[in-house]
């Protein structure tokens, strides 16, 4: 690759493109929600764990997206902090997570953060000027079990870490490709509704 395209590449002054993808609510009874969330709002759970200590189950309309809303327990009954656990936003590339990085890294304000490997998506989470989490990130491939935190390095050339990752999620439970896992999914979720 040429110069002037790796200097394109990383240019932290370019526009990438941000999508909305998915929210994490921290909850009182995560029982009551999840039972909300998918006998009354439709969505199907598609994965659930622990995280650091906290029960978490993810949910989804859309096969393609991992999840849309993830509920997490903990939240506390005098509210001291934001109980949204997190905004994401989806870029279409590990590179253009790479730009975004750097970006953020002369950010004075930004805080706490934190580049994580998922297995399924590459993401950067940090907390914006008044405290809230926020995540950029972008899909793998591959498909491994949910949760999943894995130290992500964002210095690294972007082939190195696709390589990382395919050889880390080749022996994770759960591997596949992401498009046998989102028909999976599909299958579980059933005929779309108009």
């Amino acid at each position: 690759m040429s110069d002037a395209a790796l200097a394109s590449r990383h240019d932290t002054t370019r526009r990438v493109p941000l999508s909305m993808s998915h929210i994490g609510l921290y909850v009182y009874d995560l029982p009551k929600m999840e039972d909300f969330y998918t006998r009354v709002l439709g969505f199907t759970v598609t994965d659930r764990g622990k995280v650091r200590g906290a029960d978490i189950v993810f949910t989804s309309w859309d096969p393609k997206d991992h999840h849309q809303v993830a509920l997490v327990s903990g939240r506390p009954n005098e509210l001291a902090f934001n109980h949204i656990n997190q905004i994401s936003f989806r870029v279409a590339t590990v590179e253009d997570l790479q730009v975004i990085w750097q970006r953020l890294k002369t950010e004075p304000l930004v805080t706490d953060m934190r580049p994580i490997d998922h297995g399924n998506a590459w993401s950067l989470y940090f907390h914006d000027p008044e405290g809230n989490r926020l995540e950029v990130f972008c899909d793998t491939q591959w498909y491994i079990e949910q949760p999943c935190l894995e130290d992500l390095d964002l210095s690294l050339p972007a082939d190195q870490i696709r390589a990382k990752s395919d050889a880390f999620c080749r022996n994770a439970p759960g591997f596949r490709p992401i498009a046998e896992y989102q028909a999976e999914i599909a299958a579980k979720m059933g005929p779309k509704k108009s």
